[in-house]
């Protein structure tokens, strides 16, 4: 693990170049306030709870080149709280930012795609901030891919206004030398609805940390996800849906494949907070282990502090079941394709919430090929 002196030797002289290219005054006076707090607090390590399941160490020894980079500045990005981790904080000091506003009143039928590619040996940060003003409707659709050993620290701000539909894909598929680290903030205001669906296939070690707010009633979100493991990947999602105002609803199903010497974490955290009356908070997470080396930590989490809501949570880890496998073995089907069958069956019903038929179709392929079947599809 680097020292306080080597974290600001390897990322001072990129870090002077960043000011240097940043005319925006607060925007400069932001990243230098989060360049501080990395310096200071270097990334996380397995001593933090948060982190206890994750050792980012081999990221933080490994010397990446900065991407070059433009970037807009928006005071919303005063609201993105660099301070949760180094991660966040380094994000924000090297951010290549952004924004998309979808009018008032307005359905966009064509999903804006943000299709980021990091190159061998690149650090890349890139940040959306997306606005989806009263009454709108669209989609947004992240796909992150790479060459080689890379590093990509990503982070996206969603604001959902008043009765406004977001549909949003997260798609990582990046290779199997690179490091990925995400951050997504959603903030919902009345009547709103939110529906994510994470997909997470590449990548030697990565994270994904999601934080909703309701800041309003009557909002709705439904924060789904899909984790598929092989080899010795390792793949971490924490999530915090916080329930701050009465009659909001949050649906949460999370799904792990892993095979290998793979591992997998979820920690989801729901809260409902005293004067949330009327919340409806439900949360899955469901693993399926293809091999006796493979591991899960799950812990999903409520904590409710008002009597009038409904909430239920849980989890499983397990193998295919021995039943539905007799069952096709006894149909004629060989042992290698029935097990496969009741794979992409169990990881298909996160896929098939994809509504976008090109995404849709490219990872169907990709569970195909992690598989190593063709099933007729």
């Amino acid at each position: 693990m680097m020292t306080e002196l080597a974290k600001e030797t390897i990322y001072q002289k990129d870090f002077q170049t960043v000011l240097e290219q940043t005319k925006d005054e607060n925007l400069r006076r932001l990243r230098e306030k989060a360049f501080a707090y990395f310096t200071e607090n270097g990334f996380p390590t397995p001593k933090n709870e948060e982190w206890k399941y994750t050792n980012v160490s081999q990221i933080s020894d490994f010397r990446f080149q900065i991407s070059n980079f433009k970037s807009e500045s928006n005071e919303l990005l005063n609201a993105f709280d660099f301070e949760r981790n180094g991660f966040t904080a380094l994000h924000l000091a090297f951010a290549d930012v952004q924004i998309i506003t979808i009018p008032k009143e307005t359905s966009v039928e064509k999903p804006f795609e943000f299709n980021f590619r990091a190159d061998e040996n690149s650090a890349n940060f890139p940040h959306i901030i997306v606005v989806a003003e009263a009454g709108s409707k669209a989609t947004i659709i992240e796909h992150y891919e790479s060459n080689g050993a890379s590093f990509t620290n990503s982070a996206i701000q969603i604001f959902i206004e008043d009765n406004a539909n977001l549909t949003h894909y997260r798609v990582q598929k990046e290779s199997a030398e690179s490091y990925h680290i995400g951050t997504t903030e959603i903030n919902l205001k009345r009547g709103s609805l939110y529906n994510s669906t994470n997909i997470n296939l590449g990548a030697k070690l990565s994270r994904h940390d999601i934080h909703l707010k309701f800041t309003e009633e009557g909002g709705e979100a439904f924060v789904d996800g899909l984790y598929m493991l092989g080899g010795e990947q390792h793949h971490d999602t924490h999530s915090e849906i916080d329930h701050a105002l009465p009659n909001c609803v949050s649906h949460q199903s999370y799904k792990g494949v892993l095979n290998d010497k793979s591992r997998g974490v979820f920690n989801g955290k729901v809260m409902v907070r005293e004067n949330a009356s009327g919340t409806d908070a439900q949360q899955s997470n469901k693993n399926l282990l293809l091999s006796n080396d493979a591991r899960v930590d799950t812990k999903p989490q409520l904590e409710i502090f008002n009597d009038d809501v409904k909430c239920a949570h849980g989890a499983t880890v397990g193998q295919l079941e021995e039943e539905e496998l007799f069952y096709l073995l006894s149909r004629g089907l060989n042992e290698t394709l029935a097990r496969n069958l009741l794979t992409y069956g169990f990881a298909e019903e996160i896929v098939n919430k994809i509504e976008v038929e090109s995404i849709k179709k490219q990872l169907d392929e990709a569970v195909l090929n992690r598989l190593n079947a063709d099933l007729g599809v």
